[in-house]
């Protein structure tokens, strides 16, 4: 099987390859080396190897070790040298040496590479550690590929690099390689089925038929070899031994011991288990329980047994285990031909598990339900139920790539809503609006109203999508009236209708709702649903720390049976609060892990919210590229929904205003100032764009605009209560009444903003409204009232990490002069402003990006230029940033 690897290629191992070439490249200053690569069966380590070997020059020493070569000393080194090796192990290490260092320079790299050697002769194994061990300065590095390790292995090799299954990524590479163009669903179903080994994926897709490749949900043999080495195993082994082989294949992973005993009959099963792992089957964990070498092992057992006797095993198991759903599941798998008793039974059991909330589940048996389902209609309506369980699972992947089937179905509104449910978690808006104005239309809702409320339950997630408060709380009302609150989708409805009453400004009403919700579901998999909405809730409310304990608990979508989509909601939320309240380095490691379920699930409703807080965390420390980076990522998709737009509009406004570009965080920021009646991108508590806007326009000079637009935000924000929008909105009018040279106007609006922000975990808001009432002290010449509040800004900045603010405050404070003395101003009497735009310009700034950052007009630059060009004898821009960039002379 080593030739399909390496005709396959060196596929997803581009990190092991870079640290070992660094590894190789080190040598000639840090001396001889050995490496000793891990890894199972399969997993590429001779391509690995050949990867490794075609990157350097000159040519590597190769060789390989066999089983049958162990008790011939030398076998290795004889490939090494390409002649026979010296009889004693230390001459035969001085001529390794010699033949590895060649005819090229003394300090070159050199390697040297053994597979499988943990096969190889003790001599080979001896002459490579004298090598090693007498030869320190070479610059030869050996890399030793080996299944396990070995004592002398282990002394040898200083470092170990361990390589692992294949991502989805580099499996889907793989199939390209085969000439198989997976849909990303079924190249994470190939991973998974076979762990990542690229031996087993290539042999699959080489093996079956393009049309096994079509649909994720399809089932995956194991691969011929793994067949033929697990019959061969289980021939050598006894009739109880396979008994249990048999039992274990058919109960699957999370059954116990005792369970698989009792199937396979046996009383006493250890004598069982040590053979399966004398055979080569079975691994044993600490508590006796025996688990399959790769999960590979298990599907090719039951392809050993035949149809009839693992029907009639999993007939039998169906008896043994103790849940519904596994005993369910068992009958599916012992009953090959349609069957409408135990087809209904299972549907039932589907539904009631969607109920609860285990969608993942539910999605497994009404697939199951449809198999056995004769009749064409309800066929149909079952395998569509399944499609939509998927997508409340957030296996948006598997889901999508089912969608061919699911167009091909004949028209229901349940077909609809189900596609309008895959097209809003992808971010397709108006796909969306289409589907479910289609399903609404044809649903009669006194005969259907099951479906009625289902589509409804999908109206709401695409109102709250657009950001459309009011129009989320009728259809959530809605759907609660037609199917109950107390069934899934009541409580699926009043798990998002608080925040539909928030985004409409009904704070209280959206806690109200909230409290009552949590205390009709109790403890189960929709707890999920409500604890996401309410954390949701408390961060719009100025409350990140019940937010963040209610987020944190529900990130994870395999607690209690839960959901992927609502995980990455509460990853999105749970990041903004990190930032808002200064852990930075937390709200990306967040952000990563939202990032993760993305990519797995194939939701992209939720990224633009990631790369929002991802991109501000980056811009307060001064990356550029990356915040750049993640802003562009934010903005991939995102012109469908509102609850997309937003973040990735804010998210480039951001970084416009941070290089004092105003008229681009106008630009940007422009099409949010249209927003229609009933949108909440009106509400300033849900959305903090309004300041940012509002502050472009004073840096502009617009102040009679910037006057009429803040004043129905900061009206909105008061009528509310809520603090902190007020605060935000109170920075942008400070500026404004700064701008006009109202230093009473300036005092009370930015002590109100810090007053409202007292008692609130909130620090980055704290640290923007402090440095911008410095600024607005210093241009008004309060310089030693602003000095305090700069140093205040500048040490809260520095607390958050925000290293460009930092330095933006330490500017404003040379700017203010109060800590300068004129003795330490130089030969040439600049004040303490004209050094400032000194600094500024010579850095290459404009005049207006050095009026905005400095909070003044370019007037006002202008004339500070041409003092300093008279003081230091330049006459341009370009001298000034030359002699700016002299060495100074030592007094």
């Amino acid at each position: 099987m080593t030739v399909l690897i390496e005709r396959a290629g060196c596929v997803g191992r581009e990190d092991e390859l870079v640290e070992l070439t660094s590894r190789l490249a080190r040598t000639p200053a840090s001396g001889s080396a050995a490496v000793l690569v891990l890894g199972d069966p399969g997993l590429g380590k001779t391509a690995l190897l050949r990867g490794l070997a075609d990157r350097v020059a000159p040519p590597a020493l190769t060789a390989g070790a066999g089983a049958w070569e162990q008790d011939c000393p030398g076998s290795v080194l004889r490939q090494l040298l390409g002649e026979d090796p010296p009889d004693d192990p230390v001459a035969a290490a001085d001529v390794l040496v010699a033949r590895a260092a060649g005819e090229g320079s003394a300090d070159e790299p050199r390697l040297v590479l053994v597979d499988d050697a943990d096969l190889a002769d003790t001599f080979s194994l001896q002459a490579i550690a004298s090598a090693l061990r007498r030869h320190r300065e070479a610059p030869v590095l050996v890399v030793l590929a080996a299944t396990r390790s070995t004592p002398f292995l282990g002394e040898i090799a200083a470092d170990t690099v361990r390589i692992e299954g294949l991502d989805v990524a580099a499996v889907g590479e793989l199939a390209v390689l085969r000439g198989r163009v997976l849909h990303p669903a079924m190249a994470e179903v190939l991973t998974r089925h076979t762990a990542g080994s690229p031996r087993d994926a290539v042999a699959l897709l080489d093996e079956l038929p393009p049309a096994r490749w079509a649909r994720p949900d399809t089932q995956l043999p194991a691969p011929a070899h793994v067949r033929d080495e697990v019959q061969l195993a289980l021939a050598g082994c006894g009739p109880e031994d396979r008994a249990l082989a048999e039992a274990l294949a058919v109960l699957g992973d999370h059954a116990s011991l005792g369970q698989a005993a009792a199937l396979a009959g046996l009383e006493d099963p250890l004598s069982a288990v040590d053979a399966l792992a004398a055979a080569g089957l079975v691994e044993i964990t600490r508590d006796h329980r025996p688990r399959w070498r790769t999960p590979l092992v298990g599907v090719a057992v039951l392809a050993t047994m035949g149809a009839r006797r693992a029907a009639d095993a999993h007939q039998r198991a169906a008896a043994v285990v103790d849940d519904e759903v596994s005993r369910a599941r068992h009958l599916v798998a012992a009953t090959p031909l349609p069957d409408a008793e135990l087809a209904d039974e299972v549907a039932r059991l589907a539904q009631r598990r969607g109920d609860e909330g285990a969608w993942a589940e539910a999605a497994a048996l009404y697939r199951d339900s449809s198999r056995l389902t004769e009749d064409p209609v309800r066929r149909d309506d079952r395998l569509i139920r399944s499609v939509d369980a998927l997508v409340a699972a957030g296996d948006g992947m598997g889901a999508a790539a089912l969608v061919p089937v699911v167009e091909s179905l004949r028209e229901t509104p349940l077909r609809d809503a189900v596609l309008a449910y895959l097209a809003i978690l992808r971010g397709r808006a108006s796909e969306a609006e289409v589907r479910l104005e289609r399903a609404w239309d044809i649903v009669n809702a006194d005969r259907e109203p099951e479906t009625a409320a289902l589509i409804a339950t999908r109206h709401v997630l695409h109102s709250l999508a657009l950001c459309r408060g009011d129009e989320l709380v009728t259809w959530a009302d809605r759907a609660i009236s037609l199917a109950g609150r107390d069934s899934a989708a009541g409580v699926e409805a009043a798990a998002i209708r608080g925040l539909g009453l928030a985004m409409a400004g009904r704070f209280e009403e959206a806690h109200d709702a909230y409290a009552l919700a949590a205390r009709r579901v109790g403890h189960s998999a929709q707890t999920q649903r409500v604890t996401m909405g309410r954390g949701w809730l408390d961060v719009l409310a100025d409350e990140p720390d019940e937010a963040r304990s209610r987020l944190e608990g529900v990130t994870d979508p395999r607690i209690l049976g839960g959901s992927t989509r609502i995980a990455m909601w509460a990853l999105a939320w749970l990041a903004r609060v990190q930032f808002l309240t200064g852990e930075g380095e937390a709200a990306l490691q967040t952000v990563a892990a939202g990032r993760a379920l993305a990519t797995t699930s194939g939701i992209a409703l939720v990224t633009p919210l990631l790369e929002w807080t991802a991109t501000e965390t980056h811009l307060l420390r001064g990356s550029w590229e990356e915040a750049t980076r993640t802003a562009r990522a934010a903005e991939v998709g995102a012109q469908g929904y509102e609850i997309m737009r937003v973040p990735a509009l804010l998210a480039r406004a951001h970084i416009a205003e941070a290089r004092s570009d105003f008229r681009a965080v106008l630009r940007i920021l422009e099409p949010l100032t249209q927003a229609p009646a009933g949108s909440a991108l009106s509400e300033p508590a849900i959305w903090p764009w309004a300041e940012t806007y509002a502050a472009a326009l004073v840096a502009e000079g617009r102040l009679e605009e910037a006057d009429e637009f803040l004043r129905p935000h900061e009206t909105r924000a008061r009528e509310e209560q809520h603090r902190s929008a007020q605060a935000r909105l109170a920075t942008a009018r400070g500026r404004w009444h700064g701008a006009r040279g109202d230093l009473d106007g300036v005092r009370d609006t930015f002590d109100r903003a810090l007053e409202l922000l007292d008692g609130l975990p909130l620090r980055y808001d704290r640290a923007r409204v402090t440095f911008a009432y410095g600024q607005a002290l210093r241009r008004a010449g309060r310089r030693r009232d602003a000095e305090a509040l700069l140093s205040s800004a500048r040490d809260l900045w520095d607390g958050l990490g925000a290293s460009m603010y930092v330095d933006a405050a330490e500017r404003e404070l040379r700017a203010g002069g109060v800590r300068a003395p004129r003795g330490h101003r130089g030969p040439v009497d600049l004040t303490p402003q004209e050094e400032t735009v000194a600094e500024m310009v010579a850095s290459g700034l404009s005049n207006r990006e050095v009026a905005a950052q400095l909070f003044v007009s370019p007037k006002t630059v202008q004339y500070h230029l041409t003092r300093i060009y008279a003081k230091l004898g330049v006459r341009s821009r370009t001298e000034l940033a030359a002699m700016a960039a002299e060495p100074t002379e030592e007094p």
